[in-house]
This record gives structure tokens, sequence and C-alpha cells, in this order.
């Protein structure tokens, strides 16, 4: 009972660690150039294309969808940008936000002491606000890993659970149970980021034959459901906006819901698509590339597909959430 207790504290307290090292990492990124990223953004007038790009890069940049989503909402609401403007913004906040699992997929747990103690070190060598905000950003990349290598550990006996290793065959024979798995997960911490780097690190954990717990065909259900999750943070941070912002919201929940529709039930298409794109060898040393290829891949393709339909999206939306009528 007691270890049980333990591993579910280093679990959680893995989890709390990686959330607060993504909030400290984008805070510090925004005290370093957010005044330019929000210039970037509210200057976006121009063709869809370079909406998407301009979403994608201040995503990448600050390392969170969800700031850089409710930055959009807070535009449109003060009328600097418009509905037509920031769909294909929010588009290219999905595209920006695999940037952290593609990080993530590179497995620096082993270096995390190094980073950390790299960004301790910035933060008293900098004199400037701008650098001190580098080393902080470096010194929560450094959490990240922390918290990961700290999650790893508390997993690692699920391993070896011949229970537990009987419930993953369900989720690998029942995609939609891996898809309700991602979603409650999303829903429950309000990061994808995290649950995605959660389920980079579980899948590549040996199970009892040697092969990874859940395999590509098992983790892809819930990656999607991951990306259904994500959109709730937008729609909260709405309720309180203008018609427009709830709209965006909308946009940003229709492009994730029928993506994972779609893709959900071509997963075997999905599944084959992704592994010829990845890196080849042992499942267990390639599954976190894969994991991040997959996140990358549908985002791209849903921006490929939406994005000149995005018209049709912002009718969508607009009789999804109507003017109110006047009386």
């Amino acid at each position: 009972m007691e270890q049980n207790l333990t591993r579910i504290f280093t679990l959680f307290g893995g989890l709390a660690l990686f959330l607060y090292g993504m909030d400290a990492l984008s805070h510090s990124l925004e005290t370093a150039a957010g005044s330019r990223l929000k210039s970037l953004l509210a200057a976006v007038t121009g063709s869809p294309v370079r909406g998407v790009l301009a979403g994608a890069a201040v995503t990448a940049v600050l390392q969170s969808s969800s700031a850089v989503t409710v930055m959009v909402l807070g535009f449109v609401s003060a009328g600097l940008l418009t509905l037509r403007q920031a769909v294909p913004v929010i588009f290219g906040c999905n595209i920006g936000t695999t940037v952290t699992a593609q990080l993530l997929a590179f497995r620096l747990e082993d270096v995390r002491g190094l980073v950390l103690l790299a960004g301790l070190l910035l933060c008293f060598a900098c004199a400037g606000q701008k650098g001190r905000a580098i080393g902080r950003a470096v010194f929560a990349f450094g959490l990240l890993f922390e918290g990961i290598a700290d999650m790893g550990t508390a997993m690692e006996p699920l391993a070896q659970s011949p229970v537990f290793v009987h419930w993953l065959g369900r989720v690998r024979q029942h995609p939609w149970l891996g898809l309700l798995a991602g979603l409650g997960m999303t829903l429950t911490v309000q990061s994808s980021s995290a649950t995605i780097a959660l389920l980079q690190n579980f899948a590549a954990r040996p199970g009892l034959d040697g092969s990874s717990l859940l395999g590509l065909a098992g983790a892809l259900p819930v990656l999607l459901g991951d990306n259904i999750g994500t959109t709730i943070t937008a729609v909260l941070a709405s309720l309180s906006a203008s018609r427009d912002a709830k709209r965006v919201a909308a946009a940003h929940a229709v492009f994730n819901l029928t993506g994972a529709a779609v893709f959900c039930a071509g997963l075997p298409l999905y599944v084959r698509l992704t592994a010829a794109l990845s890196p080849k060898g042992p499942e267990i040393a390639v599954i976190a590339r894969q994991i991040a290829n997959a996140h990358t891949l549908f985002n791209v393709v849903c921006t490929l597909v939406w994005l000149p339909l995005t018209p049709l999206m912002v009718r969508f939306v607009c009789r999804l959430v109507p003017d109110r009528a006047v009386r």
C-alpha cells in the first residue's frame, strides 16, 4: 500500500513539475519576445496562409497553444483581428504546438541536470531582463524533462502488471477506449502537451513480452483524444468574451473534432503512414518519435484541408454561434 501511494505521489509530482515547467517556459519566452510576437499576431491582415504561418511561429516560440489561442481570442474581442483573420491563426496554433512533442521525442532526460544547471547559470550571469528570461526558459525546459523522468519512474511497475497489460490490450482492440482516455486526461490536466508527453513516455515502456506497452496502433487513438481535449481551454476562455471570440473557439473545436473523427475512421492508414514517415528500428526505440510525427501529421493535414475551406468554416461557426435576435 505504501509503495502504491509513493508511486501515485511520484506520478502526480512529475506531472506537476511538467505543468509548472510548461507555464514557466511560456511566460519566460513571452517576456523575452512577447511584445514582438503580439505585434506579429495583431498585424495579420493578409492572406490565410500568412495567418497560419504566424500562428504556428508564435506557438512554436511560446510553447503553448493555449496561451496563443487565448491571446487570439483577446485580439478578436478587442477588434484587432476579424473572425476570418483569426481562424487561420488558430489552424497555425495547432501546428505550432506539435513542436513540443517533437522536442520531447529526443529523450533528453539523461541530460536534464545539465540543462537545469545551464539555465540557473544564465539567470545569474545575464544582467538584462531578456537575458534572465532566457535563463529561466532554459531552466523551465529542464523541469519538463525532470517531470517526464519522475512520471516514467512511477509508471515503470505498471509495465509488469498482468491486469494493466490486459486492459491495454482492450485499448488496442477498441480504439474508442483510447480516444476517451486521451480526452479525459487532457480535460483533467488542461494541457495536451503534458498528456502527449505522458503518452510518449508510457508507450516507450516495454511490456511483458518486451514490446511497447501500447504500440503505435494503441497510442494513436489516445493522441486523437488529446487533440480533442485541448479545445476545452479556448471554449472556457471564450465564455465571457465577444460573440466572434466564441466563434473562434468553436472553429478550434470543429477543426480538432472533424480531424479526429476522420483519422480515427482511417486508423490503419494513419498507422502505416506514420510508420513510413518515422525512423526505422525497434518499436520501443522509435515510438516516441512516431507519436510526435503522428501529432504533426494530424495537424498539418487538417490545416491543409481546412485552410481553403476557411470561408466555409466561418459560415459554419456563425450558424453554430448565431447573433442574438433583435426584439
